[in-house]
């Protein structure tokens, strides 16, 4: 299987490098997202052709990975690539870096590989998990993965419909989902690779736990949390320091007044 990984880095460095171009001329970073997510879905299906897996498991933790990678590939694509909205992180990024950013950028987008690779190595964990026989931990790896897509979804939609109303511009959400957690989406995406733990659990499952666990680290202190924050701040000001103080940063929770 290693002519598989070597296959994956190659490949993804061609398309990555594409893809950076494509952002140059359309004067949008947004489209780092898509290397990462279409990826990550094409990769899969990939790794379960060679791999030669043929049980049932197999099959649903692809098709699973390509429905989370089909619907954030969609939603991003036309919340951002197509209405050319540039994301307010690679904004702000692309001020903290100045004369540098192009440079940076292209070291952003060929990033994408090595995280492509870095999630797709507890979905062949799942992939080829032994017994071959449908277990209740599958029906457990189910049902985790299908709450996170609906939740990540309704989470997008409650979004999107709040900033679709001229008054709610500059204003902060606190709709739905968006009341007990500052970042649901995040959490629903989170949760999504706990699924694959479950998948892997009558094999090496503690290589599954990469996915969850490198998930929350870039989440909630690299690549998610903390620039969507600077950006809220910067554009919502004290409104968004009050949801800071009352509502959860990540795990849904009931809000709370601010101590004084």
């Amino acid at each position: 299987m290693s002519e598989f990984w070597i296959s994956l880095f190659v490949v993804g460095v061609f398309v990555a490098g594409a893809a950076y171009l494509l952002a140059l001329r359309l004067k949008l970073m947004a489209v780092v997202d898509l290397v990462w997510t279409a990826g990550l879905g094409i990769g899969a299906i990939a790794y379960l052709f060679v791999s030669g897996q043929d049980s049932l498991r197999a099959y649903v933790v692809t098709l699973l990975i390509a429905i989370w990678s089909l619907r954030l590939t969609y939603h991003l694509l036309t919340d951002r690539v197509l209405q050319r909205e540039e994301d307010p992180r690679y904004k702000d990024l692309a001020d903290f870096w100045g004369a540098s950013a192009k440079r940076n950028f292209l070291g952003l987008f060929l990033a994408q590989v090595v995280f492509v690779a870095l999630f797709l190595w507890p979905l062949s964990i799942a992939i080829d998990a032994e017994p071959s026989r449908w277990m209740w931990l599958d029906w457990l790896g189910v049902l985790i993965a299908m709450t996170a897509f609906m939740g990540e979804s309704l989470a997008d939609r409650q979004l999107a419909k709040f900033r679709a109303r001229s008054e709610n511009r500059d204003k902060v959400c606190r709709d739905g989902l968006w009341r007990y957690s500052r970042h649901p989406n995040y959490f629903f995406e989170w949760l999504h690779w706990w699924a694959y733990v479950a998948f892997a659990a009558t094999t090496a499952w503690w290589w599954a736990l990469i996915g969850p666990a490198a998930m929350y680290v870039f989440l909630r202190y690299l690549t998610g949390i903390p620039h969507a924050e600077r950006s809220s701040l910067k554009r919502r000001g004290e409104d968004y320091r009050h949801y800071q103080q009352t509502t959860s940063a990540f795990f849904p929770w009931i809000p709370h007044e601010p101590q004084s």
